[in-house]
């Protein structure tokens, strides 16, 4: 099986559970969204960088020494054969794979893989434009290793994701974490929000590689 990738590059975790932890990146192209925030739209179509099979995506992922390893998109769970590649992944004791997927795609067929993968699951709220796209079951399935990540744009988003929250009992069942949209959310009034609803295991996660680097920068 051949994949298109986008990119591949080692850089921190720039949010989530592993925040500012190392991690290979594998970013995988396309997806069945056009979120209104994206940063990465130059990923959704278009010529891949690199045309690679399983076996030289693990080839490659080994060379850079590290063992956690992200799979991002676009949205991976879409890619042909994608379950292939994550299988093999995971067939590398030495890795730790961690699936960022946009909500849309069911998780649960991930779980029996030895060595599988964790997941951070997006819930798109209200300013996404893709709150439809959503399939529900994934906020019931998910695991105390998996993530639940809001990316909000404003009191509404913040609202609607205390909703989805308390709707599937979340609290004590996953991670959450409720992210800001760069420059158009206000972090402060996230942390009001948090403690206005004694959200206590709740966490704000800033995109830290947006800090580090230039927010458009890639392969960061």
């Amino acid at each position: 099986m051949k994949y298109n990738i986008a990119e591949i590059f080692a850089s921190i975790n720039g949010e989530g559970p592993f925040a500012g932890e190392p991690a290979v990146f594998v970013r995988l192209m396309g997806c069945n969204m056009r979120c209104s925030y994206c940063d990465t739209a130059w990923a959704l179509s278009g010529a891949p960088q690199f045309v690679m099979t399983e076996d030289e995506t693990v080839q490659k992922i080994l060379s850079y020494g590290i063992s956690r390893v992200t799979l991002t998109g676009g949205e991976p769970l879409l890619a042909k054969n994608v379950d292939t590649l994550i299988k093999r992944i995971c067939l590398e004791k030495s890795l730790k794979l961690e699936i960022e997927t946009n909500g849309s795609i069911p998780i649960r067929p991930y779980f029996d893989i030895e060595n599988g993968p964790v997941m951070t699951v997006d819930y798109k709220l209200p300013s996404s434009g893709c709150e439809e796209a959503m399939y529900l079951g994934n906020f019931e399935d998910v695991r105390p290793c998996d993530s639940v990540k809001f990316v909000c744009s404003g009191k509404n988003d913040l609202i609607k994701g205390l909703e989805i929250i308390n709707r599937y009992s979340l609290r004590g069942r996953c991670n959450i974490f409720f992210s800001p949209v760069w420059g158009m959310a206000d972090p402060k009034e996230m942390v009001a929000f948090l403690l206005e609803n004694r959200l206590s295991d709740v966490r704000l996660a800033l995109q830290l590689h947006k800090f580090i680097w230039d927010p458009n920068e890639r392969g960061v």
